[in-house]
Parts: structure tokens; C-alpha cells; sequence
């Protein structure tokens, strides 16, 4: 039998065995799933998110950057993965995601944004919308950074639109495809990680992305010409699901949203800077930067000015931030 002191010892020993259980299950262990390599600036941005996030909540919330697809899940399953908790937090492309939520794509319409200023102003009235689709698919978005600007990677080097004929071009979403096709290429969706072997195999023999994709994907060694079309605009969106996040405790979750507010005007001018230092290195690895005479420039303009109105017609919800925005930057 037990007598009095080996009873109080025994919850002593059962108090302390208990703690540590305790303050595991506080803690929230997160892997945030994307596509990009370790030295993409987006995957550089998340491990300084993850970093900040593990300090302002005292480690209570752990969050593994797993870059380059690790956990397996391609860029257009993002939205869902993170909807349906197979992954807590996720990189989400918006863009490859109209599949699911076709207002996610509302970035994508060809030259309906001409400048990172004007796309704060247009992410003034079209952000509202994307959280709420993200948050009727079972997720809270916690910030969002847009890629750089867009241009075509092509094998070939033209002063007119007829020059480019025929072509097949990668494209990361429909929006680009269609705009490549408009154009008088022949635009076919890839998911970034079937990429590279489709240039190598010579399935495509160009990329409509960013010039930071075009260091990450090394094009020098299977294109010769990068052409600032500044045709599109995608971001990336780091979401995370709702039921993870509702596991926290409330100044936890005060603390992750404190993080995203100060470090996405930091992440946005990296950005900026990316897209600089990237074309820097395109150049240096052999590309050559087209000077698009102003003539083809103007085709291309006039070859995708029914696009926005087609997609409004698609996709009503993209009207009212569409005209708003339009009235601010003062075109119809």
C-alpha cells in the first residue's frame, strides 16, 4: 500500500510528467508547402516570415519552409490542399487557381496593370474579394507579394508580332494563354515544376514568367531573348487553414497577423528589387533584352483590349474592383 508520502510524490512526479505534454500540445508545427526553390526570393520570404512568427509567439508556433514541391503538391493544388488541412500553410499562386475560383485570376488580364503603383492601387479594391474566396475555401490569407513584371522567353528575335507566329509558349494560367494565342503564339498551361523539361524537350520554345522564374529555371541555357511585355500580374498569397489557425490561442494569432502587416511592404519592395538583380543575371548569363519597337508594342495592346471585358463577362464578380480601380488611374 501507499503511504501519504509516496501518494504526494506520486502526483509530484505525474505534475511534472504532465507539463511537458502541455506545452506540446500548445505548439503548432507547421510545414508551409510551395513550389519554389530555397533561392526564389518568394521561399526567402517565407523563411523570414517563419523566423519572425517563431520569435513574436516564443516559439510557440514553428513554421518548416519545405521549398521546390517537397510535399508533393503542384502549384494549382495549393488552394485546395491548404482548404481541405493537407497541408496547415501553403504558397499559394493565385493565378493557377481560377480552376477553382476564377476571380483569382483577375490579376491576369493583359495590360490591364502597367506598373507595381498601379497595382497597389488596383490590390486596394480587388484584395477585399480575393479573402473572401480564400476564406469561403476554409483559409485566412496572412499576406501577399506580387511576382515581378511579366515578359515572353522566347528562342527567337522579331520587331513584329508576325515574327513570333506560331511559337508555343508556356503559360502559367489561362489568362496568359489566352493572351499568347491572341497574339499569334500557340500558349499551353505548365505548372512551373514541368517547365525545364518541356524547354529541354523542345515541347515549348518559350515562357511567358517572370525574369526571377528565368534565373531560377537557368533559360539562358535553352533561350536567347527576353522581351518586357509587362503583359500580366500574379501574386503569391501565403494562406493558412482556418482550422489550424483557430487551434491557436488568440494572441498568438494576434502576433502572426502583426508579422505579416510589417514584413509585406518589405516583401514587396524586394520584389522590385528582384525583378532588377534578375534581369541583371539573365543578361549576364547570355540573354539579350529586346527594345520592343513601339508599333508591335501598340499590336499587341490592340490584339488584347477585348480581353478585360471577356472576363468580366466570365467572371462578374472581377466588375465593380475592375471599374473602380479603371475611374482611379483615370481610364476607361
Amino acid at each position: 500500500m501507499f503511504d501519504r508520502r509516496q501518494f504526494v510524490a506520486g502526483l509530484a512526479g505525474t505534475s511534472l510528467l504532465a507539463a511537458p505534454t502541455v506545452a506540446r500540445a500548445q505548439a503548432a508545427n507547421w510545414d508551409l508547402s510551395t513550389v519554389w526553390p530555397d533561392g526564389n526570393f518568394h521561399t526567402i520570404n517565407a523563411k523570414k516570415f517563419a523566423d519572425e512568427v517563431k520569435a513574436a509567439t516564443g516559439g510557440a508556433v514553428n513554421i518548416t519552409v519545405k521549398a521546390g514541391g517537397q510535399l508533393g503538391f503542384k502549384g494549382p493544388e495549393h488552394l485546395r490542399a491548404v482548404r481541405d488541412g493537407l497541408v496547415p500553410i501553403a504558397d499559394v499562386l493565385n493565378i493557377q487557381q481560377i480552376g477553382d475560383e476564377p476571380i483569382l485570376g483577375a490579376e491576369g488580364i493583359p495590360f490591364l496593370v502597367g506598373s507595381v503603383d498601379e497595382l497597389r492601387i488596383y490590390h486596394k479594391h480587388i484584395r477585399p474579394v480575393f479573402e473572401r474566396v480564400v476564406q469561403n475555401n476554409n483559409q485566412k490569407n496572412l499576406y501577399i507579394v506580387p511576382w515581378p513584371t511579366q515578359y515572353l522567353h522566347l528562342k527567337v528575335k522579331a520587331d513584329s508580332l508576325a515574327g513570333l507566329a506560331g511559337q508555343k509558349v508556356r503559360c502559367p494560367d489561362r489568362g496568359a494563354q489566352d493572351m499568347v494565342n491572341a497574339l499569334g503564339m500557340t500558349g499551353v498551361v505548365i505548372p512551373w515544376g514541368e517547365t525545364i523539361p518541356a524547354l529541354a524537350s523542345g515541347a515549348v520554345q518559350g515562357v511567358s514568367t517572370s525574369a526571377v522564374s528565368g534565373v531560377d529555371g537557368k533559360f539562358w541555357e535553352f533561350l536567347k531573348y527576353v522581351y518586357p511585355t509587362n503583359h500580366v500580374w500574379s501574386c503569391q498569397m501565403v494562406n493558412v487553414n482556418m482550422d489550424a489557425w483557430n487551434k491557436l490561442p488568440a494572441n498568438h494569432r494576434a502576433s502572426i497577423e502583426a508579422v505579416a502587416k510589417k514584413l509585406e511592404p518589405e516583401f514587396w519592395a524586394t520584389s522590385v528589387k528582384a525583378d532588377t538583380d534578375s534581369l541583371a543575371r539573365l543578361k549576364q548569363g547570355g540573354m539579350e533584352v529586346v527594345d520592343i519597337p513601339a508599333p508591335m508594342m501598340a499590336d499587341m495592346r490592340r490584339r488584347t483590349a477585348s480581353m478585360v471585358q471577356d472576363y468580366i463577362k466570365r467572371v462578374p464578380a472581377a466588375k465593380g474592383p475592375i471599374e473602380a480601380y479603371l475611374a482611379e488611374v483615370k481610364r476607361s
